[in-house]
């Protein structure tokens, strides 16, 4: 099966690393087609009422209490894909592509995916059970500053230029925002300071956590997989058969990839594939030395 016939993430470029990561594209995707849909929703009134206000008071997130509105579990989602203005979807998409691309490549996208959604989580709930408020939050803020401590953590050193012109240590700049955000607590303000804290802390317990435990999800989402091959693990060299319902399909002699013979002329693209999956489910900080070898061996034939 040729690399474009999977379903599956494979990420492409050197080492398997992607600019435009699978779960990271359609993040911002969604956003922008959300974002499309609340400003055609300004022109709509339905009843008495403007079909925007309509969709921030179902899928915002409504502080507990509110008078006019009610909160509901799924808000902790749904709010992180509203914005309130161009600028605000701008600066939070490109933070979260600027610095989100590498996070999913070391994570694989299916935990990039719940870290992003747990940090959007943890930064509505500190707003709403510690600042509260008397207006709906809207904004993937939380989410998006998860994702900037996470980049602290795995690349605490890296320059990032500030107007491209001013470098500053990735560790030194956003923990510097992160004061700023701590200081900025309880100003008058529309802006939620406290769902920015809750997004950064919920990121870096996150990243600590799986550090030690490198937790595995990718099986929460194998309903959502639409080629079942993917799930086959092959553990011998030998021609096998195996059958998916009517459909018989039929293995060829597989490459061992623990083997350290990486000039046997048998890597093939089925190996590579095989390894693109591996990075695709649990990053590439997980592939062996010679699983990494052999993908060098290939980057250089191509």
């Amino acid at each position: 099966m040729s690399y474009n016939d999977r379903s599956s993430y494979r990420p492409t470029g050197f080492g398997g690393f992607s600019f435009f990561p699978p779960v990271l594209k359609k993040l911002l995707i969604i956003n922008g087609i959300v974002f499309l849909i609340t400003v055609i929703a300004q022109n709509i009134v339905i009843g008495r009422s403007v079909l925007e206000n309509t969709i921030i008071e179902y899928f915002g997130l409504i502080p507990l209490g509110l008078a006019d509105a009610s909160f509901y579990p799924w808000q902790l989602i749904t709010y992180q894909f509203l914005h309130g203005s161009f600028s605000h979807i701008f600066f939070n998409m490109f933070i979260l592509w600027m610095f989100g691309m590498e996070i999913e490549n070391i994570m694989g996208s299916m935990k990039f995916l719940v870290f992003y959604l747990a940090a959007g989580v943890g930064g509505g709930l500190l707003q709403l059970l510690v600042g509260g408020g008397s207006s709906p939050i809207i904004g993937a803020s939380g989410a998006v500053y998860g994702v900037m401590v996470a980049f602290a953590m795995f690349f605490p050193n890296r320059l990032i230029y500030i107007y491209f012109l001013l470098p500053v240590k990735a560790k030194y700049l956003i923990v510097f925002l992160i004061v700023i955000e701590f200081l900025s607590v309880g100003n008058a303000s529309v802006i939620a300071h406290l769902a920015h804290l809750g997004g950064a802390t919920t990121g870096f317990l996150f990243v600590l956590l799986d550090r030690k435990h490198n937790y595995d999800f990718n099986s929460l989402f194998e309903i959502f997989r639409s080629n079942k091959q993917n799930n086959i693990k092959t553990t011998s060299r030998k021609t096998s058969k195996f059958n998916f319902g009517k459909k018989e399909v039929e293995d060829a002699e597989f490459y061992d990839i623990n083997s350290n013979n990486t000039n046997s002329g048998k890597i093939d693209q089925e190996v590579i594939d095989r390894i693109l999956d591996k990075i695709s489910q649990s990053g590439y900080q997980n592939l062996t030395e010679n699983e990494k070898k052999i993908l060098f061996e290939a980057s250089k034939k191509n």
